[in-house]
């Protein structure tokens, strides 16, 4: 894939009309009012269709657990992951965190309970989540546990007759002030004397509003203000098996593989993100180096100046390809894997901070300040090498493939 197809582009530019009427107008209140984001990406959802082709998606999930059919290998064309993932790249051009809220939702929340669910619970909460109905949170992340997030799990369901009693608490949880429903990780106490490490990792599904279950009021964070992030504390909060996702201890990729898998996709949508904060820095530099005078003359003229643009550039051309041989893999039926994904996130991560500093060394004083909107895009850009895995994570996920091989 070497570019665009016509289609995606006339997709791309549907959504960044949508993003220049719809969410710019708003800006200001999603990333400093503190207005929580779910009523735009609904409003984008219904815009496009995309509620109905998430039911239509939900239908035929549900119709293949039911039959017991797997997913077939290589159900998508290129042509379908693009419009996946031209979306993200439209919306972190102007508002990472909002990509952030919706894939956590509707991927993370939705797409695990489609994953390990029984049908009933497919039916119960997986629909609503996929299609925005509801907002989702994903809690796996712990204040002690941080990147060694499933082996320092402290996060306890202990059984007690027909239920199982949870306790413990989850930070830096994308939703979690809002969520109607969270998916939550948690270790298995069984009595035994087994290495806490090394215990089965469950996964629950919790409603907001349960006994003893608390949501916290949304941080206060550096970047992606539009992205609502708070802490879920649990105390005895008892559950059924209705609520144990797979009905079972041991469901198929349940547990620790689950997690590993959303660490995949997550990981691999970051270059996406990467990819819209990049083009982005990009255009916002080249109109004001058009602009902005120097001496008589505009700084595009100065060679520095086109350095940086130029360097920009050859940013901006390497992520792309990353997403692009990403969708090519997708759509050939090969999946990702963690070392791949892992060395995706930590070059894109890497070169989306740094091409909003320079975005931000280009603008000067200007750059500084939040009417020029690179400040915001390397405030939101910053936590990529953080979220879904440190950049130090990513090395030690690849350098465990290398030295396996």
């Amino acid at each position: 894939m070497l570019s665009w197809s016509e289609e995606n582009i006339a997709i791309q530019e549907a959504v960044r009309a949508f993003v220049d009427n719809e969410i710019r107008p708003v800006l200001d209140d999603l990333e400093h009012e503190g207005v929580p984001p779910y009523a735009v990406l609904r409003k984008m959802f219904a815009t496009f269709g995309m509620d109905d082709m998430a039911v239509d998606g939900f239908q035929r999930q549900l119709d293949r657990k039911v039959s017991g059919e797997e997913a077939p290998a290589a159900s998508r064309s290129a042509g379908q992951v693009a419009m996946t993932l031209i979306p993200i790249i439209e919306l972190c051009r102007v508002s990472p965190g909002l990509v952030t809220s919706l894939g956590v939702s509707t991927g993370l929340a939705g797409g695990t309970i489609m994953k390990l669910g029984t049908p009933e619970q497919m039916e119960r909460w997986g629909k609503d989540l996929l299609t925005l109905a509801k907002v989702g949170a994903w809690a796996i992340t712990e204040p002690d546990s941080g990147s060694d997030a499933l082996g320092g799990m402290r996060t306890t369901a202990t059984k007690d007759g027909d239920e199982y009693v949870l306790n413990g608490s989850k930070t830096w949880i994308t939703n979690g002030p809002y969520a109607d429903t969270i998916v939550m990780y948690a270790k298995l106490d069984d009595g035994t004397e087994a290495d806490p490490r090394n215990r089965k990792v469950l996964t629950f599904v919790l409603d907001s509003g349960m006994e003893g279950l608390v949501q916290s009021k949304p941080m206060r964070k550096m970047g992606q203000k539009s992205s609502p992030t708070g802490e879920v504390f649990m105390t005895d909060v008892r559950v059924g098996l209705d609520r144990l996702l797979g009905g079972s201890e041991a469901p198929k990729g349940g547990g620790r593989q689950s997690a590993k898998d959303n660490f995949v996709t997550e990981r691999a949508g970051v270059a996406a993100m990467s990819l819209g904060i990049i083009e982005e820095c990009q255009r916002l530099s080249i109109d004001y180096a058009k602009e902005r005078k120097l001496w008589g003359k505009p700084i595009s003229e100065y060679q520095l100046i086109q350095l940086k643009l130029a360097e920009m550039e050859v940013a901006r051309l390497n992520v792309q390809n990353l997403v692009f041989r990403h969708i090519e893999a997708a759509a050939a039926g090969h999946p990702t894997t963690m070392a791949e994904a892992s060395a995706m996130k930590l070059y894109s991560a890497r070169t989306a901070v740094a091409v909003a500093n320079e975005a931000i060394q280009l603008f000067g004083g200007n750059g500084y300040v939040s009417e020029y909107r690179v400040e915001q895009l390397a405030r939101d850009a910053r936590v990529l090498q953080i979220y879904a895995g440190t950049d130090e994570m990513q090395v030690v996920a690849i350098a465990k493939d290398l030295l396996n091989r």
